[in-house]
Formats: structure tokens, C-alpha cells, sequence
């Protein structure tokens, strides 16, 4: 039996990930590495401790990366968290969960100052069991440190619980601990890399996912 949902935050309940891309390419600028946009935008769904050693040269990360992910944190509160945005039909959905007797955690690769903004411009605090951020765990998604700590904070075991997220990392992190996944592509990632990661199940987005509740693994189970 299902009791627990988890949900990925950026991509997936906001409308966040090019801001996110925006920002690291800022950021590397400042650090002197000049990264195409949409070579970064292919690492949004990673924390800065998985992000940053996919793009950027070893040396670099070895030297600087801590300075890096600070600088790109306060970047990005300052000129780019006010635009975020939620998808339409979030309070919908979850209120639907929630009526099925459903626990919802929030599980993301954001600071937990950022996820607590973004519970707030999402404007469902109350239909919300519990949060993870990375600064529960030691590693952001793919590793699935995230979800784990999700699955805990819900008293769910992995067969008990499905993952909404919007990036193929979303799905590898969720597959490592058997929990079964539906992907959205708000995130603006390929349907084939979504199915390649584990995504049992595809989606336009939040409201396409409610319209179609009768007939998604969040019913059926």
C-alpha cells in the first residue's frame, strides 16, 4: 500500500531550473570558466557537491568549490529565487494526495533556506507532512541520500512510497533504493532520459498529473 509521496521541488512544483542554470553560468563566470548554457542545464537536478565536479576541471574543484557553491548560493537568493514561480495546480494535487490519506515530503537538492522559500511560494505548508533538503544528508540526488532521509522523516518503506520528479536524477536516485517514480517533463529533460533513469510513469507537469490521477501510480498504487 502507497502512504507516502515524495516530491522533488525545482522543475517539478516550481518553475526553477533555468534560473538554476542562469546562476551556475553567472557564477563560473565570475570563477573564470565560461560554460555554454545548455551544457549546465543537462547538471540542473544535482546538488553543487555533484554539480560542480561534473562541469568544472578537477583542479578547480579541488581548489575552489566550497568558494564556489557560496558564491552561486547567495548568487542566486539575492537576483534569482524572488523570480521563482510555482506551477499551476500544486495546492490541487496535493490536497488530492492528502484526501487519499497520504503522507508528502518534500525531498530536494536545495539549501534548506531555499526550500523553505520555496514551501512558501508554493502556498501548501499545511498539506505537507515533512521536508528533506541537502543540508539533511551528506550528498545531493543522484545519490539517493535524499530520498532516504524522506522515506525515514515518513515512516515509509520503499515500496510504500513513489517518487515525483522532473529530472533523470530524480530517477537514478530513487531506482538505488527501489522506489518506484514519476517524471515530469517541466524540468525540460528528453522522455527517453527520464525512461532510461527508472521513470515508470510520464507527465507534462502537475496539472496533467491531476487530470490524470485515476489512472497514475499515485491511484493505483
Amino acid at each position: 500500500m502507497i502512504t507516502a509521496i515524495l516530491f522533488d521541488v525545482d522543475g517539478t512544483l516550481i518553475d526553477s531550473n533555468d534560473l538554476h542554470a542562469s546562476a551556475w553560468r553567472e557564477t563560473f563566470l565570475h570563477f573564470g570558466v565560461d560554460l555554454p548554457l545548455d551544457r549546465i542545464r543537462t547538471q540542473i537536478g544535482k546538488g553543487g557537491d555533484n554539480l560542480i565536479p561534473a562541469l568544472l576541471p578537477p583542479d578547480l574543484v579541488e581548489a575552489k568549490q566550497e568558494e564556489i557553491e557560496s558564491h552561486r548560493g547567495d548568487l542566486f537568493k539575492r537576483d534569482y529565487l524572488p523570480r521563482v514561480v510555482p506551477f499551476p495546480g500544486v495546492r490541487e494535487l496535493f490536497e488530492r494526495i492528502v484526501a487519499d490519506g497520504r503522507k508528502i515530503v518534500l525531498a530536494s537538492s536545495a539549501k534548506d533556506d531555499e526550500l523553505r522559500f520555496h514551501l512558501n511560494v508554493i502556498g501548501a505548508s499545511d498539506l505537507v507532512f515533512a521536508s528533506t533538503s541537502k543540508d539533511d544528508v551528506a550528498h545531493s540526488k543522484p545519490d539517493p541520500d535524499i530520498f532516504a532521509a524522506a522515506l525515514v522523516k515518513a515512516g515509509a518503506a520503499a515500496d510504500q512510497a513513489i517518487v515525483v520528479g522532473d529530472t533523470p536524477y530524480d530517477m537514478e536516485a530513487a531506482a538505488k533504493l527501489g522506489v518506484r517514480t514519476i517524471g515530469f517533463r517541466s524540468g525540460g529533460f528528453p522522455d527517453a532520459s527520464l525512461r532510461e533513469a527508472g521513470a515508470a510513469e510520464l507527465y507534462d507537469g502537475v496539472q496533467d498529473l491531476l487530470g490524470r490521477y485515476e489512472h497514475s501510480l499515485l491511484s493505483r498504487g
